[in-house]
């Protein structure tokens, strides 16, 4: 039974979020006053002064808290409350719209005031004397924390703007995605970026903050939704209550994984870092308690018609504790991890983030795995999902073929393998290692995903919600098949042009030597690898009805139009004179890639003649499909005629002696 409000109560959640919010910033600072000035002595950096040291803790808890607020409103109003049957989005979204604007330009704000505080901290100076443009524009030059609070503070100025202009369910949850968005470039830069094992500190670090802040916003949201006594609150409830559920078991796992990166177990006790450690993982595991307790307590009581004034408690209590985390959590970034934990890392871990055992063999390109916690991760997800759908499917007697089963989990097997063994391993510091790992993901990978059907799967698997009620995963998932985005993206020409155009932007224009440099430019050429593969083959060979339908000869023509440029790509490869990231693979001096040059023409040669399996592939199967769409079509005919009894034919019959009759004078 959803609740209903004809009348709304005067009551608002700004008095408990700002007592939070100052809590965190308090609690922040004096973590601060008790770890000191080790951070700048640890650096070899003079004291920035008062001002600088304790003003960037509080800066940060407020952008923190702003961005939570902007990302937990925007998931209320676009996924916890459902639109108007028109599309646009109901009171109670308009509403958390609204807020989500007023938290983006908080965002925004203290992301602009971040962009100084956090130059004049890596520079050890007053923040005051970083108001010098030419001060400013050097160590924003030099320094990689400060650009990313300029990504942060550009993002959250589209969001803040986007709010005060969208409408729509479909607009609202754009800008969700956009917010989320937002949260990526700052978890990029500090401890977990840099030294060793910073891959798996900075992907941990990535789940770890996107949980956090779903978690906290969402809860806030929905107490806000709550003491306005908005509408669908039982269903709002419910839906956070297990979204919280995966956030929290994410937040665990990620920040286990984040703390053995940087500190070994005797630290835990030893240090203030391990100490600051201990502390969150304590309040992490009391919210787990209160979490517990709302979805057993709270939601029940919602359900069973009782009101929601238990839940409304046990989630303002939560909300309390979860600002202490947030203040923990930025004194930590604040704090140098210990001493005997900042080693002095090889060249190799420093710009790869870990040491390669010798030439990559057979043997270890199979067998030397480093699991790839973003890649690796979703690989196993996707295939868990998959394997969920098609057992609902055969537990109501629902038939699914066995090959789409199998070619999706052949799919998972590639993505897995090409990012997490010895192949992932070795990617990001050879060239031919890399293409390899390119083609894997943008050509083999995709071609099965599409052929297993996901989407067709989903919309058979998932719950309908009905007429009158609210939509669902089912009804999200529709509405992204046939949004203007979908149909732009599989429009035969943008296809190809993401595709194929792509290789030659990357690799030619000087964008892939600056990307080597950074690991989150290495996770988007892989996503973007994956995507554009699966945007150019969905249409051509795809199970799921693509947004665009062609005909068989169009998909025809859009396969034999990409073969040539892939085949012209990797013979520029193979007859480039001149290394493409050779200041980066130099600096890496590994002693197995003695000639750069020959390794860069070896990576031609897999992107020239990878291409040619996957093809063949592609072709077959389009022929399969083309010539199954025929044998269809001719038994819909021959229906057709058995229930008009050859009426088309004698249709046709009658219009020719008609004609003939005409033609005849003496008729």
């Amino acid at each position: 039974m959803e609740s209903q409000a004809p009348s709304r109560r005067k009551v608002s959640v700004l008095p408990l979020l700002a007592v939070s919010v100052i809590l965190a910033a308090v609690l922040a600072v004096a973590l601060l006053v008790i770890s000191g000035d080790a951070t700048y002595v640890i650096a070899g950096l003079p004291d920035p002064g008062v001002l600088t040291h304790y003003g960037l803790g509080v800066v940060r808890v407020l952008a923190d808290a702003a961005s939570v607020v902007c990302v937990g409103s925007l998931l209320l109003a676009a996924f916890l409350v459902p639109p108007q049957s028109s599309g646009t989005v109901a009171r109670d979204g308009y509403a958390a719209l609204r807020t989500a604007g007023i938290a983006a330009w908080v965002w925004f704000v203290t992301a602009i005031a971040s962009v100084f505080f956090t130059a004049a901290d890596g520079a050890g100076k007053p923040v005051t004397e970083i108001f010098s443009p030419v001060v400013f524009v050097d160590l924003i030059d030099a320094i990689e924390q400060p650009k990313a609070w300029l990504f942060t503070a550009a993002i959250a100025l589209v969001v803040a703007v986007g709010c005060r202009i969208a409408l729509s369910w479909g607009w609202t949850a754009v800008l969700f995605f956009v917010s989320v968005a937002g949260l990526v470039p700052v978890a990029l830069t500090g401890h977990s970026a840099s030294g060793g094992s910073h891959d798996m500190a900075t992907n941990s670090l990535l789940y770890h903050l996107v949980a956090a802040s779903l978690w906290v916003g969402g809860l806030f949201a929905l107490l806000a939704h709550g003491w306005r006594r908005g509408e669908h609150l039982t269903l709002a409830a419910s839906r956070f209550s297990k979204l919280a559920l995966v956030c929290w078991i994410v937040m665990a796992l990620s920040g286990v994984i984040n703390a053995l990166v940087r500190i070994s177990l005797a630290d835990l006790v030893t240090t203030d870092y391990g100490l600051l450690v201990l502390a969150k993982v304590v309040a992490l595991l009391v919210l787990g308690v209160f979490g517990q307790q709302q979805r057993a307590r709270g939601v029940k009581d919602l359900v069973d018609g009782r009101g929601g004034a238990q839940l409304l408690r046990l989630a303002a209590v939560e909300l309390l504790i979860m600002f202490v985390t947030i203040g923990i959590a930025t004194a930590l970034a604040r704090t140098p991890p210990p001493a005997d934990a900042v080693t002095q890392p090889s060249t190799t871990e420093v710009l790869i983030g870990y040491d390669l055992p010798g030439a990559p063999t057979v043997l270890r390109l199979l067998f030397d795995w480093r699991f790839d916690l973003v890649y690796g991760t979703a690989a196993l997800v996707l295939a868990g999902l998959y394997v969920a759908g098609v057992r609902r499917l055969r537990r109501r007697g629902d038939a699914w073929p066995v090959g789409r089963t199998v070619a999706w989990l052949a799919g998972c097997a590639v993505l897995l393998i090409a990012t997490s063994s010895g192949l992932g391993r070795y990617s990001p510091a050879m060239f031919s290692t890399h293409m390899g790992v390119h083609m894997l993901l943008s050509m083999v990978a995709p071609v099965l995903f599409v052929l297993g059907g996901p989407v067709t799967l989903a919309l058979r698997a998932l719950p309908t919600s009905g007429k009158d009620s609210p939509p669902g995963p089912r009804e999200w998932l529709l509405a992204f098949v046939h949004s203007p985005l979908a149909k732009v993206l599989t429009h035969p020409v943008v296809a190809l042009v993401l595709f194929v155009g792509s290789f030659y932007v990357l690799y030619f224009s000087g964008l892939f030597d600056s990307a080597l440099n950074y690991h989150w430019a290495h996770l988007l050429m892989n996503v973007h690898f994956l995507l554009s593969g699966y945007v150019f083959y969905w249409p051509v060979i795809g199970v799921d009805p693509a947004p665009r339908r062609l005909p068989h000869l169009g998909r025809l023509g859009m396969m034999f139009a990409a073969m040539p440029f892939h085949a012209f790509f990797g013979v520029i490869l193979m007859s480039k004179q001149t290394v493409i990231g050779e200041t980066f693979y130099r600096s890496l001096n590994l002693p197995w890639v003695s000639d750069l040059l020959a390794d860069q023409r070896l990576g031609g040669g897999i992107a020239w003649a990878s291409g040619e399996l996957p093809v063949l592939l592609v072709l077959i199967a389009l022929l399969v499909q083309w010539a199954r769409a025929d044998e269809r079509e001719a038994k819909r005919k021959d229906r057709r005629a058995e229930q008009t009894g050859d009426a088309d034919l004698e249709a046709y019959n009658a219009m020719l002696k008609q004609l003939a009759d005409q033609g005849n004078p003496r008729a």
